[in-house]
């Protein structure tokens, strides 16, 4: 969110407009972590993807250097397998996850038409294109009243789950 404030300043005789941006800092879509604390289940970025870690070894250091780590991690929004080695003392960009829960109230042209808990609507989820979306799109087509569960990571989003409503 971008804020603009003008002001009138003065240096010697002349009178100066500026212009000044203010912009909210944001939190941050990514923290480090150290290769060597990382472990199966937890998520990092792998070439620039936010991955689920599904595969963790190390290698015992060598003559001339540090253990290297062989990580394996399932890409959270394309479900593809991407890999990496690193050294186990060097850092890892790591993902922000965030989750939430919506209630599904409609499905047209392949976007859910959701409902938050303060009763706010969101309409820019796309149906993935994967068992997920699959079950959603059957789920709700019977009839089923179903709360569906949203990851937001590194500025992408997508649904991963759903329940049926109690």
């Amino acid at each position: 969110r971008a804020h603009s404030q003008s002001k009138k300043a003065t240096m010697s005789d002349e009178e100066v407009d500026l212009e000044v941006q203010r912009t909210d800092a944001g939190s941050s879509h990514t923290y480090p972590e150290q290769v060597g604390k990382l472990n199966v289940g937890k998520y990092c970025c792998i070439k620039g993807r936010a991955c689920k870690i599904v595969s963790f070894s190390t290698s015992k250091n060598g003559k001339h250097g540090v253990a290297k780590a062989s990580i394996t991690g399932i890409d959270v929004f394309t479900e593809k397998k991407i890999e990496t080695i690193a050294g186990t003392t060097s850092s890892i960009d790591c993902p922000n996850l965030a989750r939430a829960e919506y209630q599904l109230i409609d499905v047209q042209d392949g976007f859910m038409n959701l409902l938050d808990s303060n009763g706010e609507e969101k309409n820019d989820c796309k149906i993935p294109d994967n068992d997920v979306g699959t079950n959603i799109q059957k789920q709700f087509d019977d009839g089923k009243a179903l709360m569906v569960t949203v990851l937001t990571c590194m500025g992408e989003e997508a649904p991963v789950g759903f329940k049926e409503e109690q």
